[in-house]
């Protein structure tokens, strides 16, 4: 993270934001397509949207505030020492704010079907699942997205560059198993923005539900981050010796002011040291960078200045010559 905290509350704002808006947007738009059903595939659909918006809001907010886009995710990480608790009430407001938004922003592109149909696209617990069973599910799915987290984002030996590709596919493989049973939010956010949004427009919202999306997705986290410094062998635990490279930071230092010591191989394994010589005589004029250095006895040898008379000779009995070219010993 390299923003300041204002910069940085404003990027988890409109990452979760567009969570929001692109995930559960996804279900009201399933559900007018449908005209008031979901099946399977649909919710596949659904999965790929909001596996698409975690990876755009991880590689656009990533470096700036790291992306948590979730309350579960900020908690975790600060009980894992690598998140400071002071910063985790602002950083949950400002989650829960731009979901919030993103709920609203549903509302205003689908109008009153939004409610109707899809209850903003909140996550209630489906007929047959307890509170218990729902908490349980919401902690699993939780727990693999935490596993991602802290295997491609957090330990330093990952390979770069597939954070947010595998988060997001991590977010669309627990909508698949969980959608079914509570809908997969594994995001206190997600489900909060929704939940409000979808009350303030008159719909029918099951608040006594909120604590299963509370909890289940906070102890999930909490468990996958301790489970995986205890089992995966995270950075402050590394050797002194481990793999750099993709494998850990490259760690070094340059030489005081860029010299060179002295010893060390030149050409293409260090800057080449030493002066220049004068340039030798019966060369003024000609072309050839390396005509600038110097040979023994000041002068070039005179069977190795080329006469052209001689070359045509020589081309002309079928003979070849590689070109002559400047320089000592050539």
């Amino acid at each position: 993270m390299v923003g300041d905290l204002p910069r940085r509350l404003v990027a988890e704002a409109i990452g979760t934001m567009l969570l929001v808006l692109f995930g559960a947007g996804s279900i009201v738009a399933a559900l007018v397509v449908g005209r008031g059903t979901l099946n399977y595939a649909g919710l596949g659909i659904i999965s790929l949207s909001f596996a698409v918006a975690v990876a755009v809001a991880v590689f656009a907010f990533g470096t700036t505030s790291g992306a948590h886009i979730n309350p579960a995710v900020t908690v975790a990480l600060a009980a894992g020492r690598r998140f400071p608790w002071s910063e985790v009430p602002s950083y949950i407001v400002a989650q829960l704010i731009g979901g919030f938004v993103g709920a609203l922003l549903i509302v205003g592109g689908f109008g009153g079907r939004a409610v109707r149909l899809g209850g903003v696209g909140l996550t209630q617990l489906q007929p047959g699942v307890n509170p218990w069973q729902g908490l349980l599910f919401e902690a699993l799915g939780t727990f693999l997205l935490l596993l991602t987290i802290m295997a491609l984002a957090v330990d330093r030996r990952a390979p770069t560059g597939w954070a947010g590709l595998m988060i997001g596919l991590a977010v669309a493989g627990e909508i698949f198993v969980l959608g079914p049973l509570t809908n997969g939010s594994v995001n206190p956010a997600r489900t909060f923005g929704p939940y409000l949004a979808n009350a303030l427009f008159g719909g029918s919202t099951p608040w006594a539900q909120l604590g299963v999306y509370i909890a289940g997705p906070v102890i999930g986290a909490v468990v996958a981050v301790v489970v995986y410094d205890f089992v995966a062998r995270p950075e402050r635990e590394l050797p002194a010796g481990a793999e750099q490279g993709l494998a850990g930071e490259i760690t070094g230092a340059r030489e005081p002011g860029g010299e060179v010591p002295a010893g060390v191989e030149q050409g293409t394994m260090g800057p080449i040291l030493g002066e220049r010589g004068p340039r030798p005589e019966g060369l003024e004029g000609r072309e050839g960078t390396a005509a600038e250095g110097t040979v023994p006895g000041g002068t070039v040898p005179e069977a190795r200045r080329p006469h052209e008379e001689e070359l045509r000779g020589h081309a002309a009995h079928g003979g070849w010559r590689r070109p002559w070219r400047h320089g000592p010993g050539r």
